[in-house]
């Protein structure tokens, strides 16, 4: 884990999207961080030491994105979105696709499967203000967790859909990358943009939208960082303000998490 100083940080965007708005001071107290996402490796080293069982793996079914044939309207995520029986953290695109990756982040995770993960471990998952000022690494007000450009001398910074959104992935197999794969943050901390949005404690207010669902509507919990599957055309927030929520049973192949700890904890 990393220590993240406390005190006044600026959050959220006036630049992008309405649910970012406004940016505004929050305060915030020391904590710790995990420096990567928690792996497959990781989580199933939980799952045997507890004999637990997943959300997905309960309900039997999970969402799984899947490419469309073609260019198709952007507003209606139902023709790439899709419940796959089977679908769960060992096999995060459905039984019919391959094993997750032990090095990549655990996806298929539900809130409570990751809280339940972070109490094993005496730990948390953190505040949505503390997530984002640990992305922000420092830095005051930039677009991204690097900066404001966002492919510094060409550079890709994050794992994101390079391509066109949803039909044509421009990097070979479309899913995340292993954690650590791109150039940390100013802090020392790795995916804090793209790969797989992070669960936070926090409850989500106001609109969301990229997110799929199952469930019927209720309350839900703020998600950061983007993903795999965020695109310029569509989803532009692999950025540390950006923000959406879903319900908390909610289970999907680009939502995974990373833990915290309170000072007094470590």
């Amino acid at each position: 884990m990393i220590r993240i100083e406390g005190g006044e940080i600026l959050v959220g965007s006036d630049r992008f999207y309405p649910e970012e708005r406004p940016a505004r001071v929050k305060t915030i107290a020391p904590f710790f961080i995990d420096a990567l996402q928690v792996t497959v490796a990781a989580f199933g080293d939980f799952v045997a030491a507890n004999g637990y069982v997943t959300t997905a793996e309960a309900r039997g079914e999970a969402m799984v994105f899947r490419p469309t044939p073609g260019p198709v309207p952007l507003h209606d995520t139902r023709l790439w979105w899709h419940a796959v029986k089977g679908a769960d953290w060992r096999f995060p695109f459905g039984p019919d696709g391959a094993a997750a990756d032990p090095r990549q982040p655990v996806t298929q995770i539900s809130q409570m499967d990751a809280q339940a993960y972070a109490a094993w471990r005496g730990a948390r998952l953190p505040t949505e203000w503390e997530w984002e000022a640990a992305a922000r690494g420092g830095l005051v007000g930039a677009a991204y967790c690097w900066g404001e450009d966002f492919a510094p001398e060409g550079q890709l910074m994050a794992q994101i859909w390079t391509g066109m959104f949803p039909y044509y992935f421009a990097r070979g197999a479309i899913g995340p990358a292993p954690v650590g794969s791109f150039p940390p943050n100013g802090f020392g901390l790795f995916d804090m943009a793209g790969n797989v949005w992070e669960r936070t404690s926090s409850a989500f207010i106001g609109e969301s939208c990229c997110a799929p669902t199952t469930r019927a509507p209720g309350a839900l919990t703020a998600l950061r960082g983007g993903s795999f599957l965020c695109a310029a055309e569509y989803c532009l927030r692999y950025r540390p303000a950006a923000r959406i929520g879903v319900p908390e049973d909610e289970t999907t192949c680009h939502i995974g998490f990373r833990c915290a700890a309170d000072m007094d904890l470590r």
